[in-house]
Formats: C-alpha cells, structure tokens, sequence
C-alpha cells in the first residue's frame, strides 16, 4: 500500500503539537516542533503557545522558558497566550521567582493579563507555597497603570 505523503503546512504542525499538548506528550510535542523547523514550517505565536503549553503540562518549566526566549530569536512576538502558558509551567515547577518575573516582564512589554496572574496565584495557593503572599502583591501591582 502506498503511503499518502502530506505536506506539513503550520496548520498541521500547530494541530500535531496541540494535540500532544492535550495528550501530555510534551517530548513529541517538542519533536514535532523540531521536525517543524526541518520541514521549513516557520512556527508561529500559535505553534510555539502551544510547544510552551506542552512543556507546561508536562513541568517542564525550563523548556517552557526557553522556547518563549527562543520565540524573539526567530522575530516572533510573544502574546499572552505565550507568557500565560511559560506562568504556568514556571507555577507547577515552583518557580515562583521566575513567575514573578516573567509578570513583570508582562507587563513591561503590555503583555499583562488579570488571567495570567490569577493562575500563577490560584496555584501558588493550591501548593501552599511560602512566596504566595509576596506573588499576591506583585501580581496585584501588575494590575496597576502607573
């Protein structure tokens, strides 16, 4: 039987790698990223969110970081979605310092969203972690336009 030959496109490179997203599969979702750039696919906002998203559910929060510090190598704007997925996985690794500056970083480049914050804090709370009380000031500075 002969094998159909697909051509990746970024629509099915961002279907394969949100689909591993959604599976918890963050090392394939980040080999379909690599096979991405392979196929010359430039990723895009929406394939690199979801590559953070992956790593995120995964706690994976170095790779997170790095594919969000990788997105302004290759000229691609970081958005909320973005910033909101790298909060995350820097949440679930514990990384609150981080966390605390990438919010900051957030809202330097009014990137900022009430959202962003509310699930760093919400599971800042839910692991009872000791630096809750100084993200919950940060976070809730971040909200003010100065």
């Amino acid at each position: 039987m002969r094998e159909a030959m697909v051509e990746l496109d970024v629509i099915i490179c961002s279907a394969g790698i949100s689909a591993c997203e959604k599976g918890e599969q963050w090392q394939r979702a980040l080999s379909l990223l690599s096979e991405t750039r392979e196929a010359k696919v430039e990723p895009d906002v929406i394939i690199c969110s979801a590559g953070i998203s992956a790593c995120a559910k995964g706690e994976r929060w170095q790779q997170a970081l790095s594919l969000l510090s990788g997105m302004s190598k290759v000229s691609l704007e970081s958005n909320v979605m973005s910033y909101s997925a790298a909060l995350s996985a820097c949440a679930k690794g514990e990384q609150w310092q981080r966390a605390l500056s990438l919010l900051s970083e957030m809202r330097r480049v009014r990137r900022w969203s009430p959202t962003s914050s509310s699930a760093v804090l919400g599971s800042a709370r839910a692991r009872k972690a000791s630096s809750g009380s100084g993200l919950y000031r940060c976070s809730a500075g971040c909200g003010r336009r100065g």
